[in-house]
């Protein structure tokens, strides 16, 4: 009994020995691990630092290649540049030779070929004027020594708008186009029927396809020629009796600026005389002056064209007259009107101020002034006034 009693009592000290045991082979086993790990982050450390030297070496390498090639390339750029102002040396070496030898040589056959250069321009530049001449019919050798009178036919319609025969048909038939911007052209049996009260009844109306912008519109062989409203420089051809257009072209360098200061709505002018269809604009290039050029009223091309010294500046309108420009200036405030200067495209006339041609009697300005070679007179629109000024003419000098 006294031994059961015995091994009763030395149980829980075993299992208290025991539980101890466990605990510190535990730890033991902890402490192992943990000094694994710190020995891999010591050779993954080492790693690295080698790693790190390694990368450094190169790049030293590196860089000492890259400053070798640039010592180098320093000392050929030198050296290319050496060759180079030899080479510029033997260069003015041989220019000075060649002047020299320019200078002692016989210089008769150099002189000979410009006096055969200039022969030839000359005889280009005759032969053209000698073709402007037949192209132009050099019979018209008419000139305005004066505007005689006046007559104000109508009064109708706003400030701005034309009117015109077509100087090439045997009717009287009168066209009324008012406005600026506007598709419906009015014809009226002859000037009789026009001047009537209630002539705006008895006319035939016209309408375009295509509206045309500004003033300067002519009737010429049965067609209609205006600029088209929304274009910058086309031309319409449009026939009247077929009511339909017949071609279209565009004019070069024309429709960027007025072609006349006073007159900003009118872009392209195109205007009629004893030789055929003109068309007068101003250009940037020309610093506002007055270009002039020659249409093929048939086939719808230019002819040729003529840069003139005349100003569009104070001007506000224009017209051709046998091969001649006319312009008309005024004063922004609406003076009396005059021809200021006079181009005549054959030379017969150069270009010059006329103080004495003065429109008679009226104080105002003219939104168009077309001429009717047919007539010799003028067909103007004055602050909604349509006026004929009959001409005085001469023969050119």
């Amino acid at each position: 009994m006294v031994a059961l009693q015995v091994h009763f009592l030395l149980i829980p000290s075993l299992l208290s020995t025991m539980g101890a045991a466990q605990y510190v082979m535990q730890d033991a086993a902890l402490l192992r691990y943990i000094d694994q790990r710190f020995l891999s982050l010591e050779k993954r450390l080492e790693k690295c630092n080698q790693d790190m030297l390694e990368y450094v070496e190169e790049f030293r390498e590196f860089s000492r290649m890259v400053l070798s090639r640039l010592t180098g390339l320093s000392t050929d750029k030198a050296e290319v540049k050496r060759e180079v102002e030899n080479l510029l040396t033997r260069v003015e070496h041989a220019q000075r030779d060649i002047d020299y030898f320019g200078s002692v040589m016989d210089s008769n056959a150099c002189v000979e070929v410009h006096e055969d250069l200039l022969k030839e321009q000359l005889l280009e530049e005759a032969e053209e004027k000698k073709r402007l001449k037949v192209m132009l019919n050099a019979s018209c050798d008419l000139m305005i020594e004066g505007i005689r009178s006046l007559k104000v036919v109508k009064k109708t319609g706003g400030k701005h708008g034309s009117w015109m025969k077509d100087p090439s048909k045997k009717h009287n038939k009168i066209y009324l186009l008012s406005g600026s911007v506007n598709n419906v052209i009015l014809e009226f049996a002859n000037i009789m029927t026009f001047m009537e009260n209630n002539q705006t009844l008895k006319a035939r109306r016209v309408p375009l396809p295509l509206p045309w912008e500004g003033t300067g519109h002519v009737i010429y062989q049965g067609f209609l020629f205006y600029h088209r409203h929304g274009s910058l420089n086309e031309i319409v051809k449009f026939n009247i009796q077929r009511r339909s257009v017949a071609d279209q072209m565009l004019l070069p360098g024309a429709g960027r600026i007025p072609a006349y200061q006073l007159s900003p709505q009118t872009k392209i002018d195109l205007a009629v005389d004893e030789q055929g269809l003109w068309a007068l604009h101003a250009e940037p290039e020309t610093e506002g002056n007055i270009v002039i050029t020659k249409l093929n009223a048939a086939a719808m091309v230019v002819e040729h064209s003529w840069d003139t010294p005349c100003s569009s500046q104070g001007a506000e309108a224009a017209f051709m007259a046998c091969n001649t420009l006319h312009v008309v200036h005024n004063s922004p405030s609406g003076g009396s009107s005059r021809i200021q200067c006079v181009y005549d495209v054959l030379g017969a006339l150069n270009a010059h101020t006329h103080p004495g041609l003065h429109f008679p009697k009226r104080q105002g300005g003219h939104s168009t002034v077309h001429y009717n070679p047919k007539e010799k007179q003028l067909f103007a629109w004055g602050d909604g006034s349509q006026i004929l000024y009959k001409l005085h003419t001469k023969q050119k000098v």
